[in-house]
């Protein structure tokens, strides 16, 4: 998808098997974004993996042929009836293209791929704190639900 605005030409793109470099692109756009300290790259066949993974959901944001932001999203099957809703994992804009329309076209262009592709809901998660978050997905149309969150540590993560 191409959206044009007055500023910035942003295309909007699913990552598929043949988008190695541009999800390598992606990754570090969120180590800047969530202030990823120490990151290291997964190794190239975790990542090819996971761009074969049907149930994982990658789409990217373009400007000048390079990755300015994106999100990753999993496909959740419902149990008590038919049908998957969408949950986004990880979703950033390179800070120096934020607040300039980016996200919103971003999360256009993924909302009309789970239209098509008849998902019953997308769903993403803000932290309370992040009023920036909040304010957005507010902004575009998201429906706040008031949740708790809980972690389990499981011993591999000890």
């Amino acid at each position: 998808m191409i959206i044009k605005t007055p500023t910035m030409h942003i295309t909007t793109q699913r990552l598929t098997t043949h988008h190695l470099a541009l999800f390598l692109e992606l990754l570090r756009v969120y180590e800047a974004a969530f202030d990823m300290q120490d990151f290291q790259l997964p190794e190239k066949y975790y990542l090819k993996n996971l761009l074969n993974n049907q149930d994982l959901i990658i789409y990217t944001a373009m400007h000048d042929g390079a990755v300015i932001g994106g999100l990753t999203a999993h496909v959740l099957p419902s149990c008590p009836s038919a049908g998957s809703e969408v949950y986004i994992f990880d979703f950033a804009v390179q800070p120096a293209f934020q607040r300039k329309g980016v996200g919103r076209q971003l999360l256009t262009a993924f909302t009309a791929y789970c239209r098509e592709n008849n998902y019953r809901s997308c769903f993403v998660q803000a932290l309370t704190e992040d009023a920036h978050a909040v304010d957005f997905y507010r902004a575009i149309g998201g429906n706040p639900e008031q949740v708790m969150h809980f972690t389990f540590e499981t011993p591999a993560n000890k």
